[in-house]
């Protein structure tokens, strides 16, 4: 891909995350992520994602820190549980704090409910390569002897579920984040609870 080529496809996934954003999968068009994104013809787009499907699953890859971690993952797997959970949960903390994102939540969780091809598209796109990567990372340490042996399918689950009231709160759940924990406040606490659960204390 040449530098151009490669500025206009950013270009494109910047545009179709605003569109996706704001307008939700269905609401969002080819053509109005074509004309967000510059080009003299929205065809163009087809020339780097043959589907809308495709460009929403390289939308999400490209901004999800959390899968951006599991397509890193070798350069996760030696360092420690705590840095490395801490750095996670911090991440995606911070990124559900952006107003788009917020947005694009709303919206797909709104669609989701009607068009369960979505929510597959969802799983398949996002959650099921986060938790492939905690469960690798889980079974590593493990093999390491940092971690004690146990079903890393139960722990990928359970530590994504210690976060998900306080990266959902200010989406959904306003109320949630009255009682005033911070964000940091919460995920220190949460994954000192959860590794107390995991480590090999032997």
């Amino acid at each position: 891909m040449t530098k151009r080529e490669s500025e206009q496809y950013q270009r494109i996934l910047d545009a179709a995350f605003t569109e996706f954003a704001h307008k939700g999968y269905r609401g969002a068009t080819i053509k109005s992520i074509g004309q967000a994104a510059g080009l003299k013809s929205p065809s163009l787009i087809y020339w780097y994602f043959p589907t809308k499907e495709d460009l929403f699953f390289q939308t999400i890859r490209n901004r999800q820190p959390l899968l951006q971690a599991a397509i890193n993952a070798d350069s996760l797997l030696d360092r420690p549980p705590r840095e490395v959970l801490l750095s996670l949960a911090r991440t995606q903390l911070s990124f559900m704090e952006q107003s788009d994102v917020q947005q694009m939540t709303r919206l797909f969780v709104a669609e989701i409910g009607q068009r369960p091809g979505l929510a597959d598209l969802v799983s398949q796109v996002l959650m099921e390569p986060v938790l492939a990567f905690l469960r690798t990372y889980f079974a590593h340490q493990v093999s390491l002897g940092c971690l004690r042996a146990h079903d890393e399918r139960s722990s990928s689950r359970a530590f994504i579920g210690m976060f998900l009231p306080q990266m959902l709160g200010n989406v959904f759940f306003p109320r949630l984040r009255a009682d005033g924990l911070t964000d940091e406040e919460h995920l220190q606490t949460a994954v000192d609870i959860f590794l107390r659960g995991v480590v090999n204390d032997g």
